[in-house]
């Protein structure tokens, strides 16, 4: 995307980011919904509607700050967690899964769909085809970053509910401990820990090892999958 401007770069990600952020968490409600837990759903945020699921910090500064700062290259976000109460689902531990699950489920799914949309590309009239194929793209980026992130088994992400639920139950509680903690030691992680190995030479993107390079692998596998 190079070659086209600032505002084509920055629209080609917008799209994806309203979809598969609000899909995501839109996802878990639906399934807890389903499951035993009306929470969601009597708060009204069992739906797709991307307004019903904006932070204002998350869905709009953020990813808009990052596509600024990256020159519409790159952006990352979120929603407004979905209200999931645990103890009303039917069978605590495999529904727990289920519904955690159900977030990163439904991006990786829409990566596959949007890799398929590669198809009709070559079939859009000039100046929208290669728009699209852009915003196509994008969409597989994010979602599958999306997908890989959240299924990191570390509270409070959805991999870290997913976890709690398999662990055995005392040990699950305690590893639960860490849901205060998590942000912050994802944080850490994320930024700190990369630019204190800038400062002493060495390469510590663990971003990059556990999330972008996972997520780049997967792209690989969808695409030669469904033969684009």
């Amino acid at each position: 995307m190079e070659e086209y401007g600032f505002l084509f770069r920055i629209s080609a990600w917008v799209l994806p980011i309203l979809i598969a952020i609000p899909l995501h968490e839109a996802s878990h409600g639906w399934v807890a919904w389903k499951l035993g837990d009306d929470t969601a759903y009597k708060m009204g945020r069992v739906t797709f509607n991307p307004l019903n699921h904006i932070d204002p910090f998350g869905t709009i500064i953020l990813p808009g700050t990052l596509l600024i700062i990256s020159g519409g290259t790159a952006a990352f976000g979120y929603a407004k967690p979905v209200p999931i109460n645990y103890w009303n689902l039917k069978h605590w531990r495999r529904d727990t899964i289920l519904v955690a699950a159900a977030g990163p489920t439904s991006n990786l799914i829409l990566a596959i769909l949007s890799a398929l949309l590669f198809y009709i590309v070559p079939f859009v009239p000039q100046p929208i085809g290669p728009w699209l194929g852009a915003t196509i793209y994008s969409s597989m980026v994010i979602n599958l970053i999306l997908f890989v992130f959240n299924m990191l088994p570390l509270p409070p992400l959805d991999g870290g509910r997913v976890a709690v639920a398999i662990l055995p139950w005392q040990l699950g509680q305690l590893f639960a401990r860490l849901e205060r903690a998590g942000i912050v030691i994802i944080l850490i992680a994320l930024f700190l820990l990369p630019w204190i190995g800038r400062q002493v030479g060495l390469d510590v993107d663990v971003f990059n090892l556990l999330v972008l390079q996972p997520a780049q692998y997967l792209m690989i596998f969808i695409t030669l999958a469904v033969g684009i």
